[in-house]
C-alpha cells in the first residue's frame, strides 16, 4: 500500500490510524509478511520454499519453522529480538508487528465484543519442517505454565498432501499404559541424562498425508519428519525429556527450561514428573482419542468447492481446509476473525490476489467485520486452490468433538 504513512511513526495513535486505514482500503483484510524461525541443534528439511543458502543461520541453527499470524516471540537462546513475530505488509510504510496491531487496534480486527474477552487471535500457526524427528518433549499445562508467567501449549497437527514425508514419518506420543505405575522408571532417565532410551517406553504412530492428531499440554511427544501444519495456543514453552539427540547430549537446562529455579533446586527432576499429564499420556486408547482425520463439512459444500474440518476437538482453536475447484468460485462467511494461509494454487480472496508460495500474497487476516459477511474466493489456476483457515477460541462452537473412547467401548 503505497504512501500510506511515510513518517514511520509508531506511536499508539498512529498505529491505530494505520490499521484503520489499511482495513478500510483493503475491505477488512490485512496481508502479512512471512516469518521464519531457526531452531538450535535442529536440521531443516528444506521444504519451506527458501533458497538453499537461506536455511543455515549459523549459531542460531537452521530455519525449521514458518510462523503464521504470530504475536508470539520465539524464545530461542540466540536470535533477533523480534524472532517469531509477524509483520503487517505495508508497502512504503512503517514496520508494524501483528503484536503491536493487537495492542492498539484489536477491536478493529477482532470485533468489539470478541476483543473485550480476548487480547489477540489466541492462536499461533506454524509450518514445521524438520529433517530429523524432534526430540521427545512436553509442553506445560496451564497450572505449571502460569508459574513462569507463560501460556500453556495445546496443539494439533495436519500433514498436507503432495510433499515428502521425510526420513522418519512417525511421532512418539505419551507412554505405554504400564508406565502410569512405573513413573520412577521415567524419572531415572531424567536423573541419569545420558541416553535416548526413554523413547522405548513411548509409542510411535505413523504420519500419513491428509491426517492429523490433537495433543493437549502435558503429553510427551517426539514429532516425526512429515511437513506439518500446526495450530496451537500462543506459547513457546517446553521441557526436553530426551538427553541424547542426533548423537549429542543436550544441555540439561533444556529439561528445566520453563521451570522456576526454586522448584528445580527444591524438587530436582521430580518436578518434571509432576508436570506430565499421566492419565492422557498413558491412555490405552490414545490413538482413538487423539487422532483427528479430516471431516467433510456437508453444510458448506458448493458447486465451486468444499471444506473440511482439519483442526477440532479443542475449545482453544479450530481450523478448516478449503478446496476451490479450477475456474470456480466459493462463497464464504464465518463467525469471527480468522487467519488464511494459501497452500496451493492462485486466485483472489475477496478481490485480493493470492498465490501459494509467493510471500506477501499467501498469508492474510480476515477481520471480524469482513469475516461475517459473504466473500468470494475465486480459483484462477488450472489446479485446485487450497486454503487453510485458522480460528481462535470459541469462534467455531460447532467444531466437532471426539467422543472419548474407553474400556466401556470394548465388546465383552
Amino acid at each position: 500500500m503505497k504512501n500510506l504513512n511515510k513518517n514511520k511513526d509508531n506511536s499508539i495513535n498512529n498505529i491505530r490510524s494505520i490499521i484503520y486505514k489499511l482495513l478500510e482500503i483493503n475491505n477488512g483484510i490485512l496481508r502479512l509478511k512471512p516469518t521464519w524461525v531457526a531452531r538450535e541443534n535442529c536440521s531443516s528439511g528444506k521444504r519451506l520454499g527458501l533458497q538453499e543458502d537461506e536455511y543455515n543461520k549459523g549459531e542460531r541453527g537452521e530455519i525449521t519453522e514458518r510462523w503464521i499470524a504470530s504475536a508470539t516471540k520465539a524464545e530461542n537462546r540466540i536470535g533477533p529480538k523480534d524472532e517469531g513475530l509477524s509483520y503487517i505488509y505495508i508497502e512504503d510504510g512503517p514496520s508494524i508487528t501483528l503484536k503491536e496491531a493487537m495492542v492498539y487496534a484489536k477491536d478493529l480486527i477482532l470485533g468489539n465484543e470478541y476483543s473485550l474477552r480476548h487480547n489477540d487471535l489466541g492462536i499461533l500457526v506454524k509450518v514445521l519442517d524438520y529433517s530429523d524427528r524432534i526430540f521427545f518433549h512436553y509442553h506445560q499445562m496451564e497450572k505449571d505454565a502460569n508459574l513462569v508467567k507463560k501460556n500453556p501449549k495445546e496443539e494439533a497437527y495436519y500433514f498436507p498432501c503432495g510433499i515428502s514425508l521425510g526420513a522418519h514419518p512417525e511421532t512418539f506420543f505419551g507412554f505405554h499404559p504400564y508406565i502410569a505405575q512405573q513413573k520412577k522408571l521415567i524419572l531415572s532417565y531424567l536423573i541419569d541424562w545420558n541416553s535416548d532410551l526413554i523413547l522405548k517406553h513411548s509409542r510411535a504412530y505413523l504420519q500419513t498425508v491428509d491426517d492429523g492428531f490433537h495433543v493437549p499440554p502435558g503429553i510427551p511427544h517426539a514429532p516425526g519428519t512429515a511437513l506439518t501444519i500446526e495450530i496451537q495456543q500462543p506459547s513457546d514453552v517446553y521441557g526436553n525429556l530426551q538427553a541424547l539427540y542426533k548423537g549429542k547430549i543436550m544441555s540439561k537446562d533444556t529439561l528445566f527450561r520453563d521451570i522456576r529455579d526454586m522448584d528445580r533446586r527444591t524438587f530436582g527432576e521430580e518436578i518434571v514428573i509432576s508436570q506430565i499429564d499421566w492419565e492422557r499420556s498413558c491412555d490405552p486408547y490414545f490413538y482413538e482419542n487423539r487422532h483427528i482425520p479430516p471431516i467433510l463439512i456437508e453444510k458448506s459444500r458448493q458447486q465451486g468447492g468444499e471444506e473440511y474440518w482439519v483442526f477440532y476437538n479443542s475449545k482453544n482453536f479450530s481450523g478448516k481446509r478449503l478446496i476451490v475447484y479450477p475456474g470456480e468460485s466459493y462463497y464464504s462467511k464465518e463467525s469471527g476473525a480468522y487467519v488464511v494461509f494459501v497452500w496451493r494454487g492462485e486466485g483472489t480472496f475477496d478481490g485480493h490476489f493470492v498465490k501459494a508460495g509467493t510471500y506477501n500474497y499467501d498469508e492474510l487476516i480476515i477481520s471480524y467485520e469482513r469475516a461475517i459477511k459473504l466473500h468470494e474466493i475465486k480459483n484462477k489456476s488450472s489446479e485446485n486452490l487450497e486454503i487453510f483457515k485458522f480460528f481462535g477460541p470459541v469462534v467455531n462452537k460447532d467444531a466437532p468433538v471426539l467422543h472419548l473412547y474407553n474400556n466401556s467401548n470394548v465388546s465383552k
